[in-house]
């Protein structure tokens, strides 16, 4: 069984930064494109930044220049730098692991944005 593990999510204010990261098991992070997720209430969840096994990125433009995805071969593990957070960041974040017709999901990380 695919498990992917997130931590990092909270509350902050606007202008503020968090990290979330995502730990997978070796097979899944060598092979899989990587990515996050958001989903704010009543709203679908939609595509926040991928990252292919070959390092190559992807973003959504709402946070093109904000957001930062990474990967750490040696920990299996995905990373999300948010800076400049907004309160239209406010979502449960999920990390996907995504191959061909396969996707896995985490439990999903909150991320508050408020003052």
């Amino acid at each position: 069984q695919v498990q992917l593990v997130e931590s990092g999510g909270g509350k902050v204010q606007p202008g503020g930064s968090l990290r979330l990261s995502c730990a997978a098991s070796r097979i899944i992070f060598r092979i899989y494109t990587m990515g996050w997720y958001r989903q704010a209430p009543g709203k679908q969840r939609e595509l926040v930044a991928t990252i292919t096994n070959i390092e190559s990125t992807n973003y959504a433009d709402s946070v093109r220049g904000r957001f930062t995805i990474s990967r750490d071969a040696a920990k299996d593990t995905v990373y999300l730098q948010m800076n400049s957070l907004k309160p239209e960041d406010t979502a449960v974040y999920y990390c996907n692991a995504h191959l061909g017709p396969n996707d896995h999901w985490g439990q999903g990380t909150q991320v508050t944005v408020s003052s």
